[in-house]
């Protein structure tokens, strides 16, 4: 018994044994397990990268706009009368000074004559006036100046014959200083009488042609606005263009200051758009622009004509005019269109792709360059124009260096790349390409 128990308990003594060994040795394949992990080589990110490229880039407003035409007039008659005739429809071409309606008119035609009947008999009055002789008071006037005048004379030979006698000592003082005083007298009444004679023609006739002048004036101003009156009953066109709007018909009632035809001078259009105060702070009149119209690849050309100097109040945008000469049937008034203005152009600028420039929390821009130690680096960038797929940059990157366009999002700095050769450009024709490949936009004014 006492051997058995001995045998019982080295059994036992070297489970014990075999069961550490075997923990021991799935500790250490543990550690050499947790060695090796930490000794891992650290991740490879596959990214794609160019090479920044010299080229001409244009900052380029766009925005959405519409269309109206430079001139248009809402034709409203300036007198109340009954439709007689329309000379076109909607849709005719009109030249300006055409007669475009006519409406009834013949009260007005009647008292343009009687205006004219009489200017000519206030000019008839006239006339008569200029040649007619001295009236009644003229003529009493001057014999009044006659008689005074020969009364003076008489008065004149009285003295002198007096005066002689005297002399010759025939005739007493008192007769010679009578005879004096009597001749003071007759030529007292004779200058009178010839002012008065003087100042009757001055004043006379000149009041009397004065107020057939009158009556010419008042005759003539009478004339000439029924004559106007007559005018008003044909509606003639202001501006060369096409007839939009017609809504009346001939026998009905045109009102006076209410609208009877809209015409449009669609020789030169406009195409309005609302933008930004910083986008228009750009922008100058005579700038390159481009108009898009839905449902059209091609661009329809033009420029800037007015970048307006105030604020709209109710979007606080500033409006910007593109005008379009001689548009084509696709641009018509009312309708939507988007516009692209060429606001500043940088000749030789270093350029990359718009997908290689990234922000940092605080909004600066940078860009994440492929290094020759097979590393990516993040390098802070000045950026300048922005265009589409495209950016300028100021300052901050290399010609030289590679800026990494795919795979660069996120990516901390200095972590181990791999170059992947970025796929090739979608040839023309090739329908298998992506569909969603954004198209680079035009710069506008370029074929």
């Amino acid at each position: 018994m006492t051997a058995g128990l001995v045998c019982g308990r080295r059994e036992g003594s070297t489970t014990i044994a075999l069961f550490a060994a075997l923990l021991t040795l799935l500790v250490a394949i543990s550690t050499a397990g947790c060695g090796a992990s930490e000794k891992e080589k650290e991740p490879v990110v596959t990214v794609e990268a160019v090479a920044p490229e010299r080229e001409d880039i244009s900052a380029v407003v766009t925005g959405e706009a519409v269309v109206f035409p430079v001139q248009q007039s809402v034709i409203t008659p300036k007198i109340t009368s009954t439709i007689r005739e329309f000379k076109v429809q909607r849709g005719s071409k009109v030249q300006k000074g055409q007669v475009l309606a006519i409406l009834e008119n013949a009260d007005l035609a009647a008292a343009a004559e009687q205006s004219k009947g009489e200017f000519e008999q206030a000019e008839a009055t006239y006339v008569t006036t200029v040649n007619s002789g001295v009236p009644q008071e003229m003529q009493k006037a001057e014999l009044d100046a006659a008689a005074a005048k020969a009364g003076y004379e008489a008065a004149q030979k009285v003295y002198d014959s007096r005066k002689d006698l005297f002399q010759q000592g025939a005739l007493p003082r008192r007769d010679l200083d009578a005879a004096q005083v009597a001749l003071a007298q007759a030529k007292t009444q004779s200058d009178v009488a010839e002012r008065q004679l003087a100042d009757l023609k001055r004043l006379g006739e000149k009041q009397a042609l004065k107020s057939a002048q009158g009556q010419i004036t008042a005759a003539k101003g009478k004339l000439q606005a029924s004559t106007a009156q007559l005018s008003y009953s044909q509606i003639r066109s202001p501006l060369n263009g096409v007839v939009t709007d017609r809504p009346q018909y001939a026998g009905e009632l045109a009102a006076a200051n209410q609208p009877l035809m809209t015409l449009m001078d669609l020789s030169k259009v406009i195409a309005k758009a609302h933008i930004s105060r910083a986008e228009a702070a750009l922008l100058k009149v005579g700038d390159a622009a481009d108009v898009h119209v839905t449902g059209s690849d091609d661009a329809i050309h033009g420029r800037v004509s007015l970048v307006s100097p105030a604020l709209d109040p109710g979007s606080t945008t500033v409006e910007v005019w593109t005008e379009v000469v001689k548009p084509d049937a696709r641009l018509k008034p009312g309708m939507t269109a988007q516009v692209s203005m060429v606001a500043k152009t940088v000749k030789d600028a270093l350029v990359v792709p718009a997908a290689a420039l990234f922000k940092t929390a605080e909004g600066a821009d940078y860009v994440m360059v492929a290094g020759s130690d097979q590393k990516a680096h993040q390098k802070m960038v000045k950026v300048g124009i922005r265009n589409g797929d495209d950016a300028q940059i100021v300052s901050g990157l290399d010609a030289g260096e590679k800026v990494i366009t795919a795979g660069g999002y996120g990516l901390p700095d200095k972590t181990q790349i791999k170059l992947q050769e970025a796929a090739p450009a979608k040839e023309a024709g090739d329908d298998k390409a992506g569909a969603s490949d954004e198209k680079k936009p035009e710069t506008p004014g370029k074929e």
